[in-house]
């Protein structure tokens, strides 16, 4: 590959226009990044709309947090997408969301308890809420990097939701899943309080989750490969 990184680069392209088709980020909110080739990552440029961006608009940081190639400015969160891939070495991907129920969520400032199995798509028993932070500061990147010591996905408080994976794909699926449950959240919150999954129940799920969809199918009877 080379090191403009182009496939990687039209990944986040595409990834940037599909999230404003499903309506969860709208204009310039919102922000991706993929770790680059051979260090640093790839960030989406900051305050442009998915209509006026390239693959070539892409920035490249190195790990210093300074640009090592691109025309335009990083987005203003790049500081918490580092502050994630310093913690977690595994994760290759981050994307942050401006989407409608999770946001809703985050200005409730309530994270998403273990009311639905599903939960466990982000690592853990809960997607927490970290504490209201101006955006772009390091006091937001401390507060995010901590949320993700152990988790895929957090809340931030009056703002939005921070996904990542080991792929872009993953972390898109951690992101999706994500804002559909806060909404059921949302829904269920209009009622009453939903009931919740205990911890053991929890621990049953992520430890299911560790194989569910990774497993082969076992060949016909007699197939000699």
């Amino acid at each position: 590959m080379s090191a403009d990184d182009p496939e990687l680069r039209e990944q986040m392209l595409a990834a940037v226009r599909r999230l404003d088709a499903l309506g969860l980020n709208r204009g310039s909110t919102g922000n991706l990044s993929l770790r680059a080739s051979g260090g640093g990552l790839w960030i989406t440029p900051t305050g442009m709309s998915p209509e006026e961006l390239g693959a070539g608009d892409m920035v490249r940081l190195g790990d210093d947090g300074q640009v090592q190639q691109g025309a335009w400015a990083p987005s203003t969160e790049w500081p918490f997408h580092r502050a994630i891939y310093i913690r977690r070495p595994e994760l290759r991907a981050v994307v942050h969301l401006h989407s409608p129920h999770a946001t809703a969520l985050a200005c409730l400032r309530r994270g998403l308890p273990a009311f639905h199995y599903m939960v466990a798509v982000a690592g853990g028993d809960s997607v927490p809420c970290t504490p209201y932070h101006l955006f772009g500061t390091e006091a937001l990147s401390q507060a995010v990097g901590a949320a993700f010591a152990d988790r895929q996905a957090c809340l931030m408080a009056n703002h939005g939701l921070v996904a990542a994976g080991a792929t872009l794909g993953q972390a898109l699926k951690v992101a999706l899943e994500i804002e559909a449950l806060c909404g059921i959240y949302l829904q269920a919150l209009a009622v009453g309080e939903p009931a919740l999954l205990s911890t053991e129940q929890m621990a049953e799920v992520i430890e299911r989750f560790k194989s569910y969809g990774k497993a082969r199918r076992a060949p016909p009877a007699g197939h000699q490969g």
